[in-house]
């Protein structure tokens, strides 16, 4: 990547360079690493209270509860490496309009990438998990889920680290599905000849990469076009200024470019911490079943609702069935599992199927009186019956057969089943927080000055920060909120280079190129390196 940067010294007027060096400081260092600790001891902490809870803790082999704690390390130092390489996008603009010193806008911005995580609802979390093979996502305690998990979210931490020391704003998003199709091609191709087994789900991968492909693109259009209309409603010259010396932009104009730092912060916070909460589940799912398949903090007061809908779901795929036989569980299991698979679940056999499963959910929750009651013995099986169906729901979409009634039973099923197995518990949102913010706090200051120096010929005006900011907040909030992962990295760096063209500043070439080629060359790296790991680890786990 070119090293190409504003000329301070022969720019026009007296432009300052922020100083990144500043804030070094022993108590600084001290907090940082006690919060690291801390975030560490309070999941291992979690962890053991809710197995206790749920009467789980004889069941944990030490080997398992190692391959556990080293799971839930690389999923946090995930969340870490993004949170210095994703989060310095958010800062670059205050820190290089003088808007707040760098270490304050660092500090701040990972306090509200904390409560972003906090406050999310796990929606993005687990449509990250649904691009994983069905079976291993039910799978995933077995010696290939651990497999899966490890291979995908070195491979995302690899690629991230590779683009962080180049100084390139690369998509955290990008590099973690890129990886979860990796294992899901190294699945199938090491799975052994005739067996039943699922790749890559490329109706899920295409809806996600769809949404990363809208980030940039997104943020280039928007952003100048926000500038061009703000140049036409906004008479005010400062605001199209470039910093002069150290001194800060007018109290106005601070408190906007504050504000959208602070927005992209908790935004991103809230979609990007999400990425790493569904992973966390399918490994502590996988350890402790018991504890963590269903969630037991549903109330006991939502059970009789939740075996009504049941009973009237059953009642749907029966009348749907027509003539197929009725099957046994094993068997049901198994078809529907082959369906989701095949993508194809619309047939009289599978709806036999998933009448069977939708009696047996209804039939343990009456036995056991509630969901967080139903025993040890019976917890995976009344899991996967839950996941099985919830996805085949998910799969149907809109099938035309159905009666409106029909639909609006099935789609609350499925969100009555979603909320007794797709749920995040706060303990996992507060470690993901503490790992998310603490990575805000370091090795930011690459990203910040490719962003702040090198993608524009000129220095970022406050109206050009203001704009690729609040195209950033606006954009990652709505996503968010429809529960998709799009990328807070591709958003704001090519909003600043949106507004810089629509400004007539002019572009460095040279890292556009470099951003593009590692847009471009993400997706396929991180596959390679993903599914290499996998294989590597199938034959040591």
């Amino acid at each position: 990547m070119s090293d190409a940067t504003i000329d301070y010294q022969n720019a026009a007027g007296p432009l300052h360079r922020p100083d990144l060096n500043g804030g070094r400081k022993p108590l600084g260092a001290a907090i940082f690493f006690g919060a690291l600790i801390g975030a560490l001891g309070f999941a291992a902490w979690s962890v053991l209270h809710d197995m206790s809870a749920a009467g789980d803790t004889s069941h944990l082999a030490v080997g398992t509860f190692v391959l556990l704690g080293v799971a839930l390390i690389i999923a946090l130092a995930f969340e870490f490496v993004n949170g210095f390489h994703d989060t310095a996008n958010a800062v670059a603009t205050v820190i290089y309009t003088n808007s707040l010193p760098p270490m304050v806008a660092v500090v701040w911005s990972g306090l509200w990438n904390f409560l972003g995580v906090v406050t999310s609802a796990g929606t993005v979390a687990y449509s990250i998990v649904t691009l994983l093979p069905v079976e291993l996502i039910l799978q995933s305690g077995s010696s290939a889920g651990y497999a899966m998990i490890f291979a995908l979210l070195i491979a995302a931490i690899v690629w991230n680290l590779v683009t962080w020391a180049f100084g390139i704003p690369n998509s955290s998003s990008h590099a973690l599905v890129g990886s979860i199709m990796g294992v899901g091609l190294a699945n199938q191709f090491v799975s052994p000849a005739g067996a039943a087994t699922q790749g890559v789900d490329w109706g899920q991968v295409q809806k996600v990469f769809s949404a990363l492909l809208f980030s940039p693109l997104c943020g280039f259009v928007m952003a100048a076009l926000l500038l061009l209309v703000m140049k036409i409603c906004i008479k005010n010259r400062a605001l199209y200024d470039a910093p002069k010396g150290d001194q800060p932009p007018p109290t106005w104009i601070r408190a906007l470019l504050i504000g959208t730092c602070t927005g992209v912060s908790f935004f991103h916070g809230g979609n990007d911490g999400q990425k790493g909460m569904g992973l966390i589940m399918l490994i502590l799912i996988g350890a402790a079943p018991t504890a963590y398949a269903l969630n037991r903090a549903m109330p006991d007061s939502s059970m009789p609702a939740f075996i009504q809908t049941a009973d009237q779901a059953e009642n749907v795929f029966h009348l749907h069935a027509g003539d197929a036989p009725a099957v046994d569980s094993a068997a049901a299991r198994d078809r529907v599992g082959a369906a989701l698979r095949a993508k194809s679940v619309s047939s009289p056999d599978v709806f036999a199927a998933l009448t069977t499963l939708s009696g047996d959910i209804s039939h343990s929750v009456k036995t056991y009186g509630s969901i967080k009651s139903v025993p040890a013995a019976s917890v995976s099986n009344v899991r996967t019956d839950m996941y099985l169906v919830s996805d085949a729901i998910r799969v149907m979409k809109d099938p035309a057969d159905f009666s409106a009634d029909q639909k609006k039973i099935l789609k609350s099923f499925m969100g009555e089943l979603n909320a007794g197995t797709r749920f995040i518990p706060l303990w996992v949102k507060i470690s993901v927080a503490i790992a998310l913010g603490l990575g805000t706090m370091v090795g930011w200051k690459r990203i910040v000055v490719t962003v702040g120096e090198k993608i524009g010929k000129t220095h970022l005006t406050y109206a050009q920060g203001a704009a690729a900011e609040l195209v950033a907040m606006g954009t990652i909030g709505l996503a968010e909120g429809y529960g998709l992962p799009v990328s807070t990295t591709h958003i704001l760096s090519s909003g600043v280079a949106g507004s810089m063209a629509a400004n007539g500043s002019g572009l460095q070439w040279s890292t556009l190129r470099a951003m593009a080629m590692a847009w471009v060359t993400t997706l396929p790296a991180a596959m390679a390196i993903s599914g290499c790991l996998y294989i590597l680890f199938r034959q040591v786990f």
